[in-house]
């Protein structure tokens, strides 16, 4: 699908993502409150003393409001633009991909060097992304 609605399914489904990663560091900030794992007054500042199970969930929704922002706007102006070809949107979805791959990598193994990949793949795509709109402005 491309057109002037192309950027919405996916901009929907990163939206999601960051919600899902909000309720879910919720959930395991509760849980580990509940089991003792960690204390109010450990937590009043900034969320170190939790156990590395839940850091690792609550970095990662953090990191869904990073480099997506950008995401957000380059979708934003691509729509606004007419910068809305299929090319874009397979960017679009392969920027969210990444996303999942990041918060698969992050909250399990966290093997760095592989998330730091599939962070760099975002950044690219989002580099990508931001060359079709110029090129598009270009060539208007």
């Amino acid at each position: 699908m491309s057109g002037p609605l192309a950027f919405v399914y996916p901009v929907m489904a990163q939206i999601l993502w960051s919600l899902i990663l909000v309720v879910w560091t919720g959930r395991a900030r509760a849980a580990a409150l509940r089991a003792r794992k960690v204390r109010f007054a450990e937590i009043a500042l900034d969320g170190n003393a939790y156990p590395d199970d839940v850091r690792k969930i609550s970095n990662n929704m953090q990191n869904q409001f990073e480099t997506p922002i950008l995401f957000y706007v380059l979708c934003g102006v691509a729509t606004f633009v007419g910068a809305t070809g299929l090319l874009m949107v397979l960017l679009a979805w392969a920027y969210f991909a990444t996303r999942v791959a990041h918060t698969a990598i992050h909250t399990t193994n966290n093997r760095v060097p592989r998330r730091f990949y599939s962070f760099l793949a975002g950044v690219i795509i989002l580099f990508a992304m931001w060359i079709g709109i110029a090129l598009h402005l270009a060539s208007a």
